[in-house]
């Protein structure tokens, strides 16, 4: 270890302790302002207001989704005007600047606290290993997906100059994609990529886990999420066949339900019956209004359970089963995963059968309206012989009982050494843990 490194992990636990110190300053101020400039009681009272104001939102959110009709239009309005009466309450009391100050300071304290408690990138990021030169890599690339992109990228052209096969799915015969797959590693393909949608991804990432051959994602795809989750250049795709020449692997889990792959997610219950119907793909957002009410009223659902190792979860409208779990602990984060090699499913049951649910779903992580899981398995059964399931975006049928299941680091992925995408996930906000940092050596490294 050279001078510079020492010194800089001699600096970290003085580093940490500092940041720890001002989240927790920031917070004391955030407390103390109000208090003196109103005093406790007004603080009080502007905290009921508050809670009340949250409450009527929630409930009226939660009408506006299951009504129809005028009730809907009257849920509406009553959903925006808690805002202005909270606004106009605070200018009445002369409590609006002491609001924002004080909002700004929790704001500073949860960033310094995340800095303190910050992860190294070898905790957070998902190692790398040296990836073998490649002789015969086989892409299937889909010219649809994404508006175009294989052919806006001109990436057949460019994947062909490095050396690679592709095989374009543009002809008007159904080509059997795994089919595909398959027998280019039994005529020697060494790679196996896909420039295309992540269902199409999920296909030829079964061969390839089968073969133990390395896998190339290339972000063509509409909403690319595995290339999110991977740090890859979703506006560039062609910078994705930079792995081609220079590269590196990381190892992946793979999601597997009743015998199909997925790399993202597989859903049930509200999404799923929503992208069944034919209107969904032409106007999204009006048929997901038309139906919500049929379906969070049990009109026409199928009653769910899920079984998450030893626990039961039923009647949930909705479940998100996902290979590795989603990031929840922070806004810019949700909807993608830092790491994909913990060898877990993450699971998400969401249950509002009633305005009492609706309003559970502020206490996170309490009772049975918000679950969140991580398992080996989850069976998800109903009282229908077959129910609607989306699949990495794609909505299948399954006969159920439905298993989900998954397979650590059976997926090598072969990525650019430089992903600009690539970002540490921040940690749960533990106070307890923060509090520790200030005592001296409670900090290592």
């Amino acid at each position: 270890m050279n001078v510079e490194t020492a010194a800089a992990v001699d600096e970290r636990p003085v580093s940490r302790r500092w940041w720890a110190r001002a989240a927790l300053a920031a917070v004391i101020v955030a407390i103390l302002l109000p208090i003196a400039v109103s005093g406790l009681r007004a603080l009080l009272t502007l905290l009921l207001v508050c809670v009340i104001c949250t409450v009527v939102i929630v409930v009226a959110a939660y009408w506006f989704l299951i009504s129809r009709g005028a009730v809907r239009a009257l849920a509406a309005v009553v959903v925006v005007l808690p805002l202005p009466f909270v606004a106009i309450y605070l200018i009445r009391e002369g409590q609006l600047w002491v609001v924002i100050v004080s909002a700004a300071l929790v704001v500073v304290a949860i960033a310094c606290a995340r800095r303190a408690l910050r992860p190294t990138p070898a905790q957070s990021l998902m190692p790398e290993h040296p990836a073998p030169p490649v002789l015969h890599p086989f892409l299937v690339m889909n010219p649809r997906s994404g508006g175009g992109k294989v052919v806006r990228f001109d990436l057949p052209r460019r994947a062909e100059a490095l050396g690679a096969e592709v095989a374009l799915l543009s002809g008007p015969e159904h080509l059997d994609v795994t089919e595909l797959a398959g027998d280019a590693v039994r005529r020697g393909a060494d790679l196996l990529g896909v420039a295309g949608g992540d269902g199409t991804q999920a296909l030829v990432v079964a061969v390839a886990a089968e073969y133990h051959v390395p896998f190339l994602v290339i972000s063509a795809g509409t909403r690319n999420h595995f290339a999110l989750d991977l740090g890859l250049d979703r506006k560039d795709p062609a910078r994705c066949l930079d792995a081609l020449h220079d590269g590196v692997e990381v190892h992946v889990d793979l999601g597997w339900i009743n015998g199909h792959p997925f790399v993202n997610n597989a859903s049930f219950g509200v999404y799923a019956e929503v992208v069944q119907s034919p209107q969904y793909r032409d106007d999204k957002t009006r048929t997901v209004l038309r139906m919500l009410p049929d379906l969070l009223g049990g009109v026409t659902g199928t009653g769910l359970r899920a079984r998450i190792g030893d626990d039961t979860v039923t009647g949930p409208q909705a479940i998100l089963v996902s290979n590795g779990p989603y990031a929840t602990n922070d806004v810019a984060g949700l909807g993608r995963r830092t790491r994909i090699d913990s060898g877990l499913l993450g699971v998400v049951t969401v249950s509002v059968a009633d305005t009492r649910q609706a309003v559970g779903l502020l206490r996170r992580g309490h009772g049975q309206g918000l679950v969140q899981r991580t398992a080996t398995e989850v069976v998800v059964e109903a009282d229908a012989a077959e129910i609607p399931v989306g699949i990495d975006g794609e909505s299948v049928r399954l006969r159920t009982p439905v298993r989900c299941t998954i397979s650590p680091a059976a997926l090598r992925v072969r990525v650019p050494r430089e992903r600009p995408e690539i970002r540490v996930a921040p940690p749960q906000l533990d106070w307890v843990r923060l509090w520790n940092l200030l005592r001296p050596g409670a900090v290592r490294g």
